[in-house]
């Protein structure tokens, strides 16, 4: 046990029917039907292989996209797919999440075989709507049908899904109430590396945010900040530009209609808080690139605001973190700095992540953006740690207990 949570070296898996919960949401490419990055799938690989060498009879569960994601809802099909070749295994998949035929094909695994159901959110109790709407305790979620129905045909309970252990949902923490449970290998490893930034990183730390999904960076920045957990936070995307707003600064209506569009500006009050009390930590781009007539132009501060969108950070700015990233001992890393899926506007983020990935210091990058820009640039292996979760990682950074690890600690307790 570790953290008041069960490992995988805390049972005995052989000929035991496993429900394992892991997260394989990945971008997917339509136009060619295919994952467009299977980083979350290579992460999940020891906890599946070594269940499955352990004699398990493995069934694994998974999200793909979702009522907030929905250009890549689709079937998790592909994702069995990739887990054969990556295991050079036969991985079966079944077009069914908890009813009779998926009953049935679980009923029949052998030890060592391996089972991928379909989409856990093709169940509307896997919903972010039911989840924010109904907002049910561990216990409600126990009683809803897709924990109902696998739950008694189950023996144990794994979760390898720190990405989403920020979800409040049925198969992320109803399981731990009528089954043993442990975290997976990806999970502990991940708990144990946000752990380090939070108790013993080496200063200084400085945080890079950045990206367009910068909601859970209003209850993680006074954290680490109040608590001198980073020494400043350098920021860019459209965090930056919502600092910029809440300090009265007309960005120009394009990006603004952004941050509307996306229902930030609610974030609107607490950003300026956060400028009120931590002005001096928290650093603003000093200049953008913005885009006219298909070519890249970079604009001043003073210059704004602009008729065209803000796509990324431009030379000055880009010179300044890379000076700041150079004195840092540990630095984290959430959101790429510009629209890096065009050659145009990857420059910040390319030499961004190229500086980090270079630095020397401790450094953990993390969220589906940010993967996917360390792949595209090759610097995966020069990163300390590549975290698979951007929420989850965000939340716990914040301080808070996130709904999985509750409900883990909670089995631990009751079995």
């Amino acid at each position: 046990m570790k953290y008041g949570i069960n490992t995988l070296d805390d049972f005995d898996f052989k000929g035991k029917t496993l429900l394992a919960r892991l997260d394989l949401n990945s971008p997917y490419d339509r136009e060619n039907n295919k994952l467009a990055d299977t980083t979350r799938i290579k992460a999940a690989i020891p906890t599946i292989k070594e269940l499955s060498e352990k004699k398990a009879k493995l069934v694994i569960l998974s999200h793909q996209g979702g009522d907030l994601e929905y250009h890549n809802f689709i079937s998790t099909a592909l994702h069995a797919e990739v887990l054969s070749g990556l295991l050079n295994k036969k991985v079966d998949f079944i077009d069914d999440v908890c009813g009779p035929a998926a009953r049935d094909r679980i009923a029949s695994l052998q030890e060592g075989e391996i089972i991928v159901l379909d989409n856990v959110r093709y169940m509307a109790e896997e919903m972010t709507l039911f989840e924010t709407k109904l907002k049910l305790a561990p216990e409600q979620q126990a009683k809803t049908i897709v924990v109902r129905k696998l739950a008694p045909i189950a023996d144990i309970y794994v979760c390898d899904a720190f990405a989403a252990a920020h979800r409040n949902q049925p198969t992320l923490v109803g399981f731990e109430e009528l089954l043993p449970s442990a975290m997976g290998r990806l999970f502990e490893k991940e708990y144990e590396v946000l752990s380090k930034i939070m108790t013993s990183a080496s200063h200084p730390v400085i945080f890079l945010l950045g990206g367009a999904k910068i909601e859970d960076a209003f209850d993680m920045i006074p954290k680490v900040l109040g608590e001198a957990i980073a020494d400043r936070i350098l920021s860019s995307g459209l965090l930056a530009n919502l600092f910029l707003m809440a300090k009265g600064i007309n960005i120009g209506k394009p990006s603004e209609e952004i941050i509307l569009k996306k229902k930030l500006n609610e974030f609107l009050e607490p950003a300026k808080e956060i400028l009120l009390k931590y002005s001096d930590k928290i650093i603003l781009p000093l200049d953008y690139a913005v885009s006219e007539n298909n070519i890249r132009m970079e604009i001043d501060l003073e210059s704004l605001p602009s008729n065209a969108v803000i796509s990324d950070i431009g030379e000055k700015t880009i010179n300044f973190y890379k000076s700041e990233i150079i004195k840092a001992k540990t630095i984290f890393v959430n959101g790429p700095a510009g629209v890096f899926e065009k050659e145009s506007f990857e420059r910040g983020t390319k030499e961004i992540f190229t500086s980090v990935a270079k630095s020397g210091s401790f450094s953990v990058i993390g969220g589906g953006d940010s993967i996917s820009a360390v792949n595209k640039y090759n610097l995966k292996d020069s990163f300390s740690y590549v975290c698979t979760g951007g929420g989850a990682m965000v939340r716990f950074l914040s301080g808070e207990e996130l709904p999985v690890v509750a409900a883990l600690k909670k089995s631990a307790k009751k079995f």
